[in-house]
């Protein structure tokens, strides 16, 4: 009886769903199947993509029927932190290992990477945390407080290694950081600490893959056949594409396999490539449409927790789409980040779609707001 009441409990939302928020993602999702589609033969990775995108809007609307307010409660939280903590502590033992790193629990043809919803739960806790302690944000002790529950899974990731998805957590981490409303001196004193964390990490924690990476970040032509060959296929694939694109399916450098994990990793730049620079600007605008609509719902939020928890979300895509848009161009090191809504992959499309929906769920309880009061309460300003 308890079991079925709480499900109730937490499926008892009806709200309006954000149909210029789901249609802008979809859109991107399908851009991201057309770049990946073979259009002959084996079709596996557009099939398995196909599946992956029906089971998120699945869970998308399931999940706008979520009371959010069961995501305030402690005991639901740490409950949650410590099952996920759990679940990346035993991939090292049983996860699948691909490319380097051990990040998948595999099942079949289908693999799940349980950092994606570290991620989404990570940004969960902090905007709880933060909405509750935001008019004493000043003390520094919220630093650290907050920075040791993201410490815990940046770690564990990191250690995989994944060094990609441990930067975006400490990306939400940051971000969240700064919409909270942290004193500039106590910013300036995290990037030094910052700066103190990356030299240890460089001498005892970082793989030696993952120096060249960053060696080949400031100096990405200097071994385009060893560790700059990535990125060099990467430019050329973009920088091909023009105006208007070699056109779909015709992508040179992505069909005859010189740019390496097109699904994936470097989806943008196979993209670019065949669509050009027009179809990039629309690709922007899709993103930017997200982020506003993002921005928008969580500005009329009925309490602080959702104010937050719409900043995490757009800081998460935010960090995900520049991080690899920087990684296509040669602005930035290989790290194997995604491209939301786009790159091939189940698990991170699920969370995405999660996010979303979540959010949908907390217009229920909307309330009017001025983009002053988000100003004045959280920037500091």
């Amino acid at each position: 009886m308890q079991g079925t009441r709480l499900i109730r409990e937490i499926f008892s939302r009806e709200v309006s769903i954000d149909w210029i928020l789901l249609f802008s993602a979809s859109t991107i999702v399908i851009f991201g199947m057309i770049t990946m589609n073979a259009f002959e033969g084996n079709n596996l990775f557009f099939d398995k993509q196909m599946i992956s995108f029906v089971v998120a809007l699945a869970v998308f609307f399931l999940a706008t029927r979520v009371d959010t307010d069961i995501l305030k409660r402690t005991n639901v939280l740490v409950t949650l932190f410590l099952l996920m903590s759990f679940l990346l502590i035993i991939l090292f033992g049983l996860g699948h290992i691909a490319k380097g790193a051990q990040s998948w629990f595999k099942v079949g043809l289908f693999a799940f990477q349980p950092a994606d919803a570290m991620k989404l739960l990570l940004i969960i806790i902090l905007a709880k945390y933060f909405s509750r302690r935001h008019v004493e944000i000043a003390h520094f002790r919220h630093i650290i407080v907050s920075g040791v529950y993201a410490f815990i899974p940046f770690i564990l990731v990191l250690l995989q290694p994944d060094f990609g998805s441990a930067m975006i957590i400490f990306f939400i981490w940051f971000g969240m950081i700064l919409v909270s409303g942290v004193s500039k001196k106590h910013l300036t004193l995290v990037f030094l600490i910052g700066a103190i964390s990356f030299g240890g990490l460089w001498l005892g924690v970082f793989k030696t893959y993952q120096k060249d990476r960053i060696r080949t970040f400031l100096h990405p032509l200097a071994d385009i056949h060893g560790t700059g060959y990535n990125a060099y296929q990467s430019t050329i694939a973009v920088g091909s594409g023009e105006i208007l694109g070699k056109g779909v399916g015709y992508g040179t450098q992505s069909r005859l396999r010189f740019l390496p994990e097109y699904q994936t990793d470097f989806i943008f730049s196979a993209f670019a490539e065949e669509w050009g620079f027009i179809g990039v600007t629309i690709l922007f605008l899709l993103f930017t449409v997200i982020i506003v609509r993002i921005l928008m719902v969580s500005m009329v939020g009925a309490t602080n927790f959702e104010v937050l928890y719409g900043a995490g979300v757009a800081i998460f895509i935010i960090a995900h789409f520049f991080v690899n848009i920087g990684m296509a161009i040669g602005l930035l090191p290989v790290t194997g980040v995604t491209v939301p809504f786009m790159s091939f992959g189940g698990s991170h499309l699920l969370i995405e779609f999660t996010a979303l929906g979540l959010l949908v769920s907390m217009k229920k309880n909307a309330r009017p707001a001025h983009p002053s009061a988000f100003r004045n309460e959280f920037l500091g300003v």
